[in-house]
């Protein structure tokens, strides 16, 4: 009987030719070969050269180590926290509106945050002795309970919330800019000589950018986990490493200028 589709009909051809059904064999492959092909574990990840949790671990793992290096030559050479910073900004602007990430450019923003960090970090701790092992504390619990809340789907974005971040952080960047430009040039720093109700403005920004930190994190982790889900490619994870890291830095000063303040009015 004529009709349905000529391509089934030139298949089952073919089939009949070879003899009878499931007798077909590839012959490219012996019969322990396509065993072998059928009973693999299925292609994950660095098969397919797509980003994974791991490719994330490792490259922030990477940058990390790189701001750890700097920043014990920062720490004896504090001279050398203002370039780092400068040098660290312009790398950061950069890769944050690149649209492909530079593994090189990344890791040179580490390196030139790491002389900041550690510069400044020396300078604190002649001042409060033990201060930074007490940022580095709490940094580490801000990023392991906003984790653990994620994970367990206690912490979400929003739309409305990410709105009123954006907005927060427009502001609080122009906080940091007109606050340099006065400490800079008037030696006034808002963060510490001006108060409201006798709390130093500094307590008050300072909270407020550990929180914005702390949401930072949840845009982290789901961005992350988006890419992961729709299988972008691998090169991708040097992004996420260096969102992490930006946010890990801005977390640890935000902790380390709080303590201080605090250590600061208990003295």
């Amino acid at each position: 009987m004529a009709g349905g589709n000529p391509l089934l009909r030139d298949f089952n051809k073919k089939n009949a030719q070879q003899g009878a059904p499931g007798s077909y064999q590839d012959p490219r492959y012996s019969p322990e070969q396509l065993e072998q092909m059928y009973n693999a574990p299925a292609a994950g990840p660095a098969q397919t050269g797509r980003m994974s949790y791991d490719d994330v671990v490792v490259r922030t793992g990477v940058l990390l180590v790189c701001i750890v290096v700097t920043g014990v030559l920062g720490w004896m050479m504090p001279i050398l926290a203002l370039p780092g910073a400068l040098i660290g900004l312009v790398l950061g602007l950069v890769n944050a509106f690149k649209r492909e990430p530079s593994p090189v450019l990344i890791i040179a923003y580490a390196l030139a945050e790491g002389l900041f960090l550690g510069g400044i970090s020396g300078m604190f701790e002649n001042m409060y002795p033990g201060i930074v092992i007490q940022a580095v504390m709490g940094t580490v619990a801000v990023f392991v309970s906003v984790l653990v809340l994620y994970k367990v789907g206690v912490l979400r974005s929003s739309p409305r919330v990410t709105k009123i971040f954006m907005v927060a952080i427009m502001a609080y960047a122009l906080f940091a800019l007109i606050n340099l430009g006065t400490s800079l040039l008037g030696g006034f720093n808002m963060r510490y000589d001006v108060t409201l109700f006798g709390i130093p403005l500094g307590l008050i920004v300072g909270a407020l950018a550990i929180l914005l930190a702390a949401y930072s994190f949840v845009l982290d982790f789901e961005n992350i986990t988006d890419g992961v889900r729709r299988g972008i490619p691998e090169k991708a994870a040097w992004s996420a490493a260096f969102g992490l890291t930006v946010t890990l830095i801005w977390a640890y000063v935000e902790i380390l200028r709080v303590i201080a303040i605090i250590r600061s009015m208990s003295e």
